[in-house]
Order: C-alpha cells, then sequence, then structure tokens
C-alpha cells in the first residue's frame, strides 16, 4: 500500500495552516496546525495532543485501504512525537464500518497481511492515552477501531455493531478478543454472534463509554477528558498505560515504572506543590492582631 501524502511533514505538506480551535477545552486554547495533506482524515496538531477526524463523508467514513495508510501516518507522528489522541467521526458519524467494496476483492494473503488488525493493534499500543468520541454509527471496522482506544465517549446517537457474520466474515480485527476484556464475555457474544447493536445506554451500561453527552457538547466534552489527563504527568500517564496493558499479573513491573517516576523530578515538584498547598490550606488565613494603640504622652 502505498504512502499517504500526509506521512511525511516537508515541504508543501508542512506548512499547514493555523486556525483557531473552537471546541472548547484548555488545550483548545493554542493555535492548532491544520494539515490538509490527508484525503481520509482532517488532522489538526496541538502542542499537547492530535485531533483525528474520519472523512469520507460519501461513505459514512468507512475505512478503507486509504483511510488505513493515513492511519499509520498518524501513528508515526504520535510515535515520534508522543501526545494525546482524539479520534472522532466527520457528519454525526463514526464510522459505518469497513469500506465493503474493498473486503469484497481482498483475497486470504490480504487477511494473513492483518490490514486493519495491525493498525488497530498499533493504536492501541501508542504511547500516550487515545479517546474516541462516537456519536452515530460505529460497526464493523469503525466499532472496532473504537475497541482500540484506551478511552471511549458517546453521544446520545451512538450505536456499537458488529455485523460481519452477515457479511460472511468475521470481526477479525480485534473484536472478538478486545470486545470481552471491555463488555464481559456475555455481551460481546451477543453483539459479535446474535447481531445486537449496543445504543449509547447500552454501551455505557456495559462500561464500553464512560459517559454519554449531548451531541453538540460531544467534542468540548471529550477535550475536557483530555485537559484533565494533559494536566498529569507524562511519563506517569506512560508509564501506568504499559503497565495496565501488560498481559498477566505484573508487580514487577509496577516497581520498575514506579522506581523510575520515583527518580524523576516531575514527581518531586509535583509533591512538593500539592503538600505546599495542603500546609496552607491547614494553618488558613493570617489572623491580625488587634492594633497597638499609640502610647499617651
Amino acid at each position: 500500500m502505498s504512502e499517504p501524502t500526509g506521512a511525511g511533514r516537508t515541504g508543501t505538506a508542512a506548512t499547514a495552516d493555523r486556525t483557531a480551535a473552537d471546541t472548547g477545552g484548555a488545550g483548545a486554547t493554542t493555535a492548532a496546525v491544520v494539515d490538509a495533506a490527508y484525503e481520509t482524515l482532517r488532522v489538526e496538531e496541538r502542542d499537547d495532543r492530535v485531533v483525528v477526524t474520519l472523512y469520507r463523508p460519501e461513505a459514512r467514513n468507512a475505512i478503507s485501504g486509504r483511510m488505513i495508510s493515513e492511519l499509520h501516518a498518524v501513528c508515526d507522528l504520535l510515535e515520534r512525537d508522543p501526545r494525546l489522541l482524539l479520534l472522532t467521526g466527520h457528519g454525526g458519524v463514526f464510522a459505518g464500518g469497513a469500506d465493503i467494496a474493498e473486503l469484497l476483492r481482498r483475497s486470504r494473503d490480504d487477511a494473513l497481511r492483518g490490514i486493519n488488525s495491525r493498525l488497530f493493534e498499533r493504536v492501541r499500543r501508542l504511547p500516550m492515552p487515545t479517546l474516541a468520541a462516537v456519536d452515530g454509527w460505529a460497526l464493523g471496522g469503525g466499532a472496532e477501531l473504537s475497541y482500540a482506544c484506551d478511552l471511549r465517549i458517546a453521544g446520545p446517537d451512538a450505536v456499537f455493531g458488529n455485523p460481519e457474520p452477515g457479511l460472511g466474515i468475521l470481526a477479525a480485527a480485534g473484536a472478538s478478543w478486545r470486545l470481552p476484556e471491555l463488555v464481559g464475555e456475555s455481551i460481546a457474544k451477543q453483539v459479535l454472534l446474535a447481531g445486537r447493536n449496543l445504543d449509547a445506554s447500552a454501551a455505557l451500561a456495559a462500561g464500553l463509554v464512560m459517559e454519554v453527552v449531548p451531541a453538540d457538547e460531544l467534542l468540548e466534552r471529550a477535550h475536557a477528558v483530555l485537559d484533565r489527563m494533559a494536566r498529569s504527568s507524562a511519563t506517569a500517564l506512560r508509564l501506568t498505560k504499559l503497565v495496565v496493558d501488560a498481559p498477566g499479573a505484573h508487580p514487577v513491573a509496577d516497581d520498575l515504572a514506579q522506581a523510575v517516576l520515583f527518580e524523576g523530578q516531575d514527581k518531586k515538584d509535583r509533591m512538593t506543590r500539592f503538600l505546599e498547598k495542603r500546609g496552607s490550606e491547614k494553618r488558613g488565613p493570617v489572623q491580625k492582631g488587634p492594633e497597638k494603640k499609640g502610647e499617651r504622652s
């Protein structure tokens, strides 16, 4: 698959329009760089995060080979310069699935290449936390892309589903093992085998999404979640994600990660500020004593 024009940020591709962000949140107060080199994505770079909008309005943002290639380019960017990732879809739809016309042409060898699954696993392993803001359909590969993110937040019209068996295939880009980890085996089988779709309220009840917010507040709320994470230590976030995602029991991993953080200046600065603030609160406001009267002559 050819490399997208957005893969490199040199020459004219790196000359991007600077726009004032209008989606709210502390991270939106700085200027953002919008990369116009992508065809199926809208990619907006900020100091502490990258905002990626799936953009194939003619196909309900269906995940095509071109989009896969361009999302790999985004992963390149975030692996070189780790930042938070916000992933969303254009036009009230997250992603209506994979591009069926392309899937029809794919062969056994294409399946063994893991075209979608390799990308989604790469998204899963990005250094910094990832958040999918989902409204409308998130079906098939679109649902699996959202499952690969660390967190999900939904609008009221969000619908998650994996109808692949109805097309003679299976959800082979992570849903068959990632969804049971997220919502439990029973609900996962209802989705994967019985064709159940999870609407926003069902997704919230199952723990698939962290909250459901009005559609016109979805991006603002998503940025607020990222703002909260951005105030944390970036190194602590990265190590926490590594430890949480490590397979099996890992007390040694906990110890090693904590040892790195204990030696960091960031930990010392943050804890010192915390203790100074708590000490100030305990002491309370400074009480002024009674004014001394002047001595009488």
